[in-house]
């Protein structure tokens, strides 16, 4: 019984420093990306752009939300623009509570697409209908499940003119109104920044190709030029493969923090947040299965250092009451050490992702789900699974 003590020890005490060492390092990238991301209110220091915005929101069964963002796009702040809503074979009342929302204001505009040709994805089929009615010098594409601040507009476009950017997109806040959100939305976020860090997809000289489809900025010039969205139809994450196409011509892509300029509420419940993180990083990991299996790894590592650290105190002062002071004092430093640098990364995490910090207590079960999440995607890539997105299903074929 003694031995079996004594081996745990050193087995958690091993952890613990492993785990401590994982995250000062993450600390340290925490660190650097604060002083490497430029913060979208920057943009309202700038001069304003006399110029139309047509911002356009494809809409399928939105009704939970499209009051809402209609109101905060209606609020935007010294910008001409139009709001056009492409209704996409909605179910719901969704265009009842769009109506009432818009109040009559001419600047919104609204447009109900009844159909989805066979070779293209429904979100991308549906803002390719609403750009091509669009008027403005600018188009921006974004989600109805989004609430922006008064200048966020003005601050994006003031941002993308100064700095001659094709495709300007934004980090949005993601909301915590419900306790998985709290728990599962960390993880998952901070599993795609991992995956595309903004130091990286802003280099000047080697960018990492991404954007967040949640907000997606052009000079209508540009876009076009692109090919619009007819370039990436059959595309599930149509924002990475904008942000590939526009490297691909030598464009620049820049990617800002939003703060809590711009809010999103994802889902409205747990099945559908880790059906939706599923296809994200099925696309984020271009559709591989060895890469989505090497992130369950990753996920599910971050999530149990925490716990092996916690588990380290408990048997190093087990092995002090059995008479082993030096193994037992091993065992709770190093355990010290991992709960207290994982906790103080974490509490700066959840800080800036605007997350009540009492999710951290549930970090670990949201690590495992992610992960879980992931592993769920290489077993649908390799068993060709479909992936239900927008109202259809899409069976997709694995990457090299």
């Amino acid at each position: 019984m003694l031995f079996v003590i004594n081996a745990m020890t050193i087995v958690f005490a091993i952890l613990a420093a492993a785990t401590a060492v994982y995250w000062g390092f993450v600390f340290g990238r925490l660190v650097r990306l604060s002083r490497h991301t430029p913060e979208l209110q920057a943009g309202l220091q700038l001069p304003i752009i006399d110029e139309m915005v047509s911002i356009i929101v494809p809409a399928h069964d939105e009704a939970r939300v499209i009051e809402r963002m209609v109101r905060s796009m209606r609020s935007q702040e010294d910008m001409k623009i139009e709001l056009i809503v492409v209704l996409d074979r909605c179910t719901d009342e969704t265009l009842d509570r769009l109506i009432v929302a818009a109040e009559g204001d001419p600047r919104v505009r609204i447009i109900e697409n009844d159909s989805c040709p066979e070779e293209w994805a429904g979100k991308c089929h549906a803002a390719a209908v609403g750009a091509a009615a669009a008027a403005g010098d600018w188009v921006l594409f974004t989600d109805a499940d989004v609430q922006f601040d008064p200048g966020v507009v003005r601050a994006a476009v003031s941002i993308a003119a100064e700095q001659k950017v094709d495709l300007f997109s934004a980090y949005t806040r993601l909301t915590s109104g419900h306790w998985w959100e709290a728990v599962v939305q960390p993880p998952a976020a901070i599993t795609l920044l991992r995956m595309f860090p903004p130091d990286r997809v802003n280099h000047e000289e080697r960018p990492r190709s991404f954007a967040n489809g949640q907000f997606m900025l052009f000079r209508r010039s540009a876009y076009d030029r692109l090919g619009g969205h007819a370039a990436v139809k059959e595309d599930l994450l149509e924002d990475l493969a904008f942000a590939k196409a526009v490297h691909r011509i030598g464009g620049r892509v820049r990617v800002v923090h939003s703060q809590d300029m711009i809010q999103t509420s994802m889902y409205e419940s747990l099945d559908d947040l880790l059906s939706g993180w599923r296809r994200i990083f099925i696309e984020s990991c271009h559709r591989n299965i060895g890469r989505l299996n090497r992130n369950v790894i990753r996920v599910a590592g971050a999530g149990l250092g925490p716990v092996a650290s916690v588990l380290s105190i408990v048997m190093g002062s087990v092995s002090i009451g059995q008479g082993h002071s030096m193994m037992g004092i091993a065992g709770i430093a190093g355990g010290v050490c991992g709960v207290t640098i994982s906790s103080v990364t974490l509490a700066i995490i959840f800080g800036q992702g605007g997350m009540p910090r009492i999710g951290i207590l549930g970090w670990p079960i949201g690590c495992l789900l992610i992960a879980g999440v992931l592993r769920r995607g290489a077993i649908d890539l390799a068993k060709r699974r479909p992936i239900r997105w927008g109202g259809r299903e899409y069976v997709i074929e694995p990457g090299p």
